[in-house]
């Protein structure tokens, strides 16, 4: 949970350099908060951050909940935009982030689904 952490303290920082190195170099995320959208890679995911770290809403990056699984991590929290987003990260056996996949907490299939039923 402590890099979920670090990740998070790195968008709030707008530390773009910080936020790429948590992420192993064959990293996928998967963005269903609006057009889904898959990064994939270094370049891939650089692209998709720079532009939701450059001018965030005030209230961005805030912690809701943060829980562990089977799986890795799920954290619920508040978008770039300021809006509520859960986040299911899996890691590599070298401790770096190897996917994410995010959706906006309203199209949860209900609120207090878990990891399994959003992440399969």
């Amino acid at each position: 949970m402590a890099l979920v952490v670090d990740w998070l303290d790195a968008c709030r920082n707008r530390d773009l350099a910080t936020l790429l190195d948590l992420y192993a170099d064959n990293a996928t995320l998967e963005c269903r908060c609006g057009e889904p959208k898959i990064s994939e890679g270094r370049a891939g995911l650089e692209s998709y951050w720079r532009q939701r770290l450059d001018a965030p809403a005030p209230t961005a990056f805030g912690l809701e909940e943060i829980m562990p699984t089977t799986e890795g991590v799920v954290l619920d929290y508040l978008s770039h935009e300021g809006k509520p987003v859960r986040i299911a990260f899996s890691f590599t056996r070298a401790g770096k982030i190897q996917a994410t996949q995010c959706l906006p907490v309203a199209d949860l299939p209900q609120p207090a689904a878990g990891l399994q039923d959003y992440a399969g």
